[in-house]
């Protein structure tokens, strides 16, 4: 099937829910020669032809199939791993010089890598185990070393340090790190709920009594609030809205300008409006 037949058949950023059907399309994608890919990539990077870079992404989504298998380890979707590199992949796509004498698949292998990367440490742990650009690549690494080692002794972890090119205790803190599990906050409903964080937690909301009357006080505030704005002039309710009750505060120039008077007056008649609400609220109060 060619490229432009696929265009028609085949939604090249989402797996959806056949994977194996997405694989096979993929697949089935021809790959393109140099000399296709060169003037694919000339007529995107020169005429922003937006068909000619869709051709080149198709092209080149075995790859990320590929490239999303090394991950399978995380225990992640791989269909999520795809649609990540995929985005990778049309990052590469937009960014890639033709004039620079290499193939579009050894550039876009660092876009494909860093969106898959990125996707792993957001999903793999809810506490994020590599915060850094350097604990990142720890991370992989190490990960990759653990497959073939299992729990690192002494000697393996400064053998490991020494390859890294990291000290011994960095491997040992995001070892731990890789190796701590996640729990719920909440209690679940077994012997064990005791254990749970928010078991130890002081509930801060169990005086009944002060919720009550804090609600009854909002309300009457909020209500007398409204009453005295109620009584308040057009203009002068429109000033407070302005100046106070909105996002964009207006200026006391801006409020002179709509209104044909001076600042100062405003000045005075926000202070009046001000001084109305208050009395109003302590004798409702």
């Amino acid at each position: 099937m060619s490229i432009e037949k696929n265009l028609q058949v085949f939604d090249p950023t989402t797996p959806g829910r056949d994977l194996t059907a997405y694989m096979t399309s993929a697949n089935s994608i021809a790959v393109l020669t140099q000399e296709q890919e060169q003037e694919l990539a000339r007529q995107y990077y020169y005429d922003d032809n937006v068909d000619a870079a869709r051709q080149l992404v198709l092209a080149h989504l075995r790859f990320v199939v590929h490239m999303a298998k090394t991950y399978s380890g995380y225990g992640l979707s791989q269909a999520d791993l795809i649609q990540e590199g995929n985005v990778g992949l049309m990052k590469a796509v937009k960014r890639f010089n033709p004039e620079v004498g290499v193939r579009l698949v050894s550039f876009a292998v660092h876009w494909i890598k860093a969106e898959m990367h990125e996707y792993i440490l957001r999903n793999w742990r809810i506490v994020k185990v590599a915060t850094t650009k350097a604990q990142r690549k720890l991370f992989f690494n190490l990960r990759s070393s653990k497959k073939k080692l299992g729990w690192l002794n002494n000697a393996e972890t400064q053998a490991v340090a020494d390859d890294l090119g990291v000290d011994a205790k960095v491997v040992q803190q995001m070892e731990g790190r890789m190796s701590a599990y996640d729990t719920s906050f909440d209690a679940d409903a077994d012997d064990t709920a005791y254990r749970a964080p928010a078991f130890y937690l002081e509930d801060q909301n169990s005086d009944l009594a002060k919720q009550v009357s804090d609600a009854e006080w909002e309300e009457t505030t909020n209500n007398s609030l409204h009453t005295a704005m109620a009584e308040l002039d057009d203009r002068s309710k429109d000033i407070l809205n302005s100046r106070w009750l909105t996002d964009g505060k207006a200026t006391l120039h801006e409020l002179a300008d709509k209104y044909g008077i001076s600042a100062e007056r405003i000045r005075q008649l926000e202070k009046n409006a001000m001084n109305k609400i208050k009395a109003k609220m302590e004798v409702a109060a």
